[in-house]
């Protein structure tokens, strides 16, 4: 048996991690966008948390995971450019974009982008724990400080594990991705467009320091289609601590149940 003629060729260009496409297409797909430093790994247990009509497809960015060996992207024009691209042939549905932090950013620029190409919009954009677009930075920018510091900022975000912060070797080697994703929000410069026709589901954390609940309400200027907020007990990453409010908020507004 030729065990190279049964490779399949990475979904996406490899930007959706760990998935096949499926024989049936899905009712709908919810594309899931990672936050700073973290990889597809953080939707994982997502995909099955959904019933078969819902396919979760977790975005998988360069520098991480599978695509260790590419170059991570530092500002947020070449990446949602490059990830349009990718996901131009999964769009033929119904489909709806998740993004926690530095990933709500990213998926609020990729609907853009997507709109400007002719792709139509999202069925829900849902966004966590991230500013809204429109807002002027309130913190100071760290991606061009030194090591110290911006591993200090990760841990106080709680975005890694301790066995990988504490490890000074593997935080070495995740450093030039943390970097970039951190420059990613840290260089971004909002440009007035026309709001989206899709509602907005936000998420936000009673005691997240990072990103107040204030700078979370104005994403309802962004969008025609309705905006909804769902508070959660907890800090900048209420999402996980709360993983089964969030889950069951996303598969009520995609399959009404």
């Amino acid at each position: 048996m030729n065990r190279t003629a049964t490779l399949r060729p990475p979904r996406a260009q490899g930007w959706i991690a760990g998935t096949r496409p499926r024989r049936t297409p899905p009712a709908v797909r919810l594309f899931c966008l990672p936050w700073a430093g973290g990889s597809s790994a953080a939707y994982s247990s997502w995909t099955t948390a959904f019933p078969d009509e819902v396919e979760v497809c977790p975005i998988e960015l360069p520098g991480r995971q599978t695509r260790w060996h590419q170059s991570p992207i530092e500002r947020v024009d070449p990446l949602v450019n490059a990830l349009a691209t990718a996901l131009s042939g999964e769009l033929g549905g119904r489909w709806a974009l998740f993004g926690h932090s530095m990933g709500a950013l990213v998926a609020f620029e990729l609907v853009r982008t997507l709109r400007r190409r002719g792709e139509g919009e999202p069925e829900t954009l849902f966004v966590s724990a991230g500013a809204a677009p429109q807002l002027p930075r309130a913190l100071p920018a760290i991606h061009d400080q030194p090591d110290s510091i911006v591993r200090e900022k990760l841990v106080e975000l709680g975005g890694v594990p301790a066995e990988v912060s504490d490890n000074p070797e593997l935080m070495e080697l995740l450093m030039p991705v943390i970097r970039a994703d951190f420059s990613v929000c840290e260089t971004y410069g909002y440009r007035p467009e026309p709001p989206l026709r899709c509602p907005i589901v936000a998420f936000s954390g009673e005691r997240d320091r990072e990103v107040p609940p204030a700078r979370m309400a104005p994403w309802a200027e962004q969008t025609t289609g309705g905006f909804r907020r769902h508070m959660l007990p907890g800090g900048h990453f209420a999402v996980e601590s709360e993983r089964e409010t969030v889950l069951s908020v996303i598969r009520s507004h995609l399959t009404g149940s």
